[in-house]
């Protein structure tokens, strides 16, 4: 049994764990715990953009207001002000470590970067790499952890528990390698970037979906749990019986794509007024669909 010792141990490599990778290994060590295979996890898989208030024809509260009627009355206002207030800020981010978003091409515009709308959204504010956003975003970060001197990636090994100290406190944690090896990781800080719970459906767009297992290590540690009945559905995918799901990009609904029922009519214009860019919350219950390009 090994016994490395870091300041940060972070468990998950999506964006998530990337990202805090990066921001934290300037001042403190990092270990960081990843599959070998970093296509398990949802963010690589991520189509259409991300949402933030970047165009100067945009604003904050406009941002708010869209996610809080989205979130019909179930959202944390203070929640939704904090992610909104420091989207604009994160995008930056992304940008300088060299994200290659899709440049705007109409010379009249006023953000240098193409945007395009979303369900739920009343504004052109989703930045997006063509239409591989999740790919673009992990590749880039991918790379620069790689080429940090102050992150030890760990793809060898499955976390499977947390450590305790004499006073229960988080102190790392355990898990097997491919040998069936046992190895510690201690660690000042645990941090648990290890996605959802998409894996407890019987349907599902995730990839390789996670059930909760990092959730099911905090609670086992004494962490108390908080909105588990909270998970994301995407609201379109394309429904093979004969293999996994998959999602349909939201830029196709975003740039005019029409959801149509079994008998070929558009049943979205009867549920919400913004027809196919209503939010998930007005979607009916799940219908067989097809695609149609937008007239």
């Amino acid at each position: 049994m090994s016994t490395p010792t870091s300041n940060v141990l972070i468990i998950g490599g999506g964006v998530a764990g990337l990202t805090l990778a990066l921001e934290v290994a300037d001042h403190r060590s990092v270990t960081l715990v990843r599959p070998a295979q970093d296509d398990q996890g949802a963010s690589r898989w991520a189509q259409g953009g991300i949402a933030a208030v970047l165009s100067p024809d945009d604003n904050l509260e406009a941002h708010i207001n869209d996610t809080l009627v989205a979130g019909d009355g179930l959202c944390d206002l203070e929640a939704v002000r904090f992610t909104v207030t420091h989207g604009p800020a994160a995008i930056q981010w992304l940008i300088d470590k060299g994200v290659p978003f899709t440049p705007e091409t109409d010379p009249a515009a006023r953000y240098p970067y193409h945007l395009t709308r979303e369900g739920g959204h009343n504004a052109r504010r989703i930045i997006h790499a063509d239409d591989a956003t999740g790919r673009a975003v992990v590749d880039t970060l991918v790379d620069k952890v790689a080429q940090h001197p102050n992150i030890t990636q760990r793809n060898d090994l499955t976390v499977v528990g947390l450590l305790q100290d004499t006073q229960g406190a988080c102190c790392g944690a355990y898990g097997s390698d491919a040998n069936h090896q046992w190895h510690s990781l201690t660690a000042c800080h645990t941090v648990l970037a290890t996605g959802g719970a998409s894996g407890l459906y019987r349907h599902t767009t995730t990839p390789a979906p996670s059930s909760g297992e990092g959730m099911m290590m905090a609670a086992e540690l004494g962490a108390r749990l908080m909105n588990l009945e909270f998970q994301q559905f995407h609201p379109t995918c394309l429904f093979d019986p004969e293999g996994p799901a998959f999602l349909i990009s939201e830029a196709v609904r975003g740039e005019g794509g029409h959801l149509l029922n079994e008998a070929g009519q558009r049943f979205m214009l009867a549920q919400d007024k913004r027809a196919e860019l209503a939010p998930a919350t007005s979607l009916p219950a799940p219908l067989t669909l097809r695609y149609s390009a937008a007239p």
